[in-house]
């Protein structure tokens, strides 16, 4: 029977593509039977429109999922896993809604849909959930460290998930970008594998070497230092107490937490297999179109690409008239492709100089990379956000969004070993 699973916060489809295949698998373990998508502020939802043409016959909505889960929520059907990128954004409580229990986030945060899905389904909710966001997730913000993860992991320890994360970085485990991610995986009380939590000696050799994190990506710890705590169950007391005065996070780059207890350590990786680098994702010069190739007089122009990658010193004045000295040190030019990528960025698009778009020479010359070429960098199948009316730099926003589709091809992999096992 296969995993029946929720896509939230889709995209152009990294996380289904990781755990189906694509095309889909005809033993896939996985069956994503919902999905959402929804840009907010743009009239045409290029990352949907592209979803659609990929998987045809697939439930796929796209509206605000707040506006679903006020006005259609029984149209998300029951799953068994809930899978999703939400944005990096400010988790702080705001007021009490109206018709729900206790204090909830500020609407528009989209944190506090996936949270309410789970509330809302209550025994129905699934039994796992696997998140990505940015790794500054674990520090942010930037006044009270820690404090949105910490307000994260109280609400899933409200509804009964015990929780681990890892910071994963792509380029790391043999794969072409080094893109570094926070993943979060909970599961639910009354599962198997958080029966297999509580067995285990202990929290450090569950993230080390028991762990669903673990076990796909072995690791080691780095040093000595073990972090635990208690998470305070009263969510609004987070939001405005913790760690006021604290200018570290508690929260180290990898963890778990169960029965509101967490466990903090600081992991290296620990890979031997083969790489794959920046250079074996490039397409042959003679198939790459005119617009992507450097003129030397753009690399060495005032404000060019070499001016732009290199070290500056820039004298200015803020708002209140204040003068400092604005500095950045200088980037890898052109970059090397002997090794995984940088991480894409959403600005990656365009003609413009820009000090954070790649850059390489090939065969002598200089040139940006192509749309393909990205997708590729994520570990997307060729010309998967191709489509009528979407720009090479809408297709390199997408790729800036993604995630390496390898890292939850492996995830899945895992976790359904242990799902199909018990």
């Amino acid at each position: 029977m296969s995993i029946r699973v929720v896509e939230l916060f889709a995209g152009v489809g990294g996380f289904r593509i990781g755990l189906e295949g694509y095309p889909k698998k005809k033993r896939s373990a996985y069956d994503v039977v919902w999905s959402n998508q929804w840009e907010p502020s743009t009239k045409k939802q290029h990352a949907s429109l592209v979803y659609q043409a990929r998987w045809p016959k697939c439930v796929h909505v796209n509206k605000n999922i707040e506006e679903v889960i006020e006005e259609d929520f029984k149209s998300i059907p029951e799953h068994d896993l809930l899978v999703g990128g939400f944005p990096c954004q400010d988790y702080s409580v705001a007021t009490s809604l109206k018709n729900s229990k206790g204090l909830r986030g500020k609407k528009g945060v989209l944190w506090w849909s996936i949270e309410a899905i789970l509330r809302k389904q209550g025994k129905k909710a699934p039994k796992y959930l696997m998140l990505e966001n940015v790794d500054r997730l674990l520090l942010s913000p930037a006044s009270q460290r820690g404090r949105d993860f910490a307000i994260m992991l109280s609400s899933l320890n409200a509804l009964g998930y015990a929780v681990e994360w890892r910071v994963i970085n792509a380029g790391e485990y043999g794969m072409p970008q080094r893109r570094k991610r926070v993943f979060i995986f909970a599961y639910k009380k009354g599962t198997e594998t958080y029966r297999d939590i509580r067995q285990c000696t202990s929290a450090k050799e569950w993230i080390v070497k028991e762990g669903l994190f673990a076990r796909t990506f072995p690791c080691s710890s780095y040093d000595a230092h073990v972090g635990e705590g208690k998470i305070e169950a009263d969510i609004a007391k987070i939001s405005s107490d913790f760690n006021l005065t604290g200018l570290k996070s508690p929260f180290l780059n990898s963890g778990m937490m169960i029965n509101g207890a967490y466990t903090t350590l600081r992991i290296k990786s620990r890979y031997r297999g083969k790489s794959k680098t920046l250079g074996d994702m490039l397409l042959p010069l003679d198939e790459i179109p005119e617009e992507f190739m450097i003129s030397k007089q753009d690399i060495e122009r005032k404000s060019g690409w070499r001016y732009q990658k290199g070290a500056k010193r820039i004298a200015r004045v803020n708002a209140s008239g204040h003068r400092y000295v604005f500095s950045e040190g200088s980037m890898t030019f052109p970059d090397v492709l002997g090794r995984p990528s940088r991480t894409i960025i959403t600005g990656e698009g365009g003609k413009a100089p820009s000090r954070f778009k790649h850059v390489i020479k090939q065969d002598g010359k200089y040139r940006r990379l192509t749309p393909i070429e990205l997708e590729r960098l994520n570990m997307f199948p060729d010309n998967h956000t191709a489509l009528d009316g979407v720009s090479d730099a809408k297709r390199a926003f997408f790729m800036g969004n993604a995630l390496v589709v390898g890292v939850i091809e492996k995830l899945g992999k895992e976790l359904a070993k242990r799902m199909n096992s018990k």
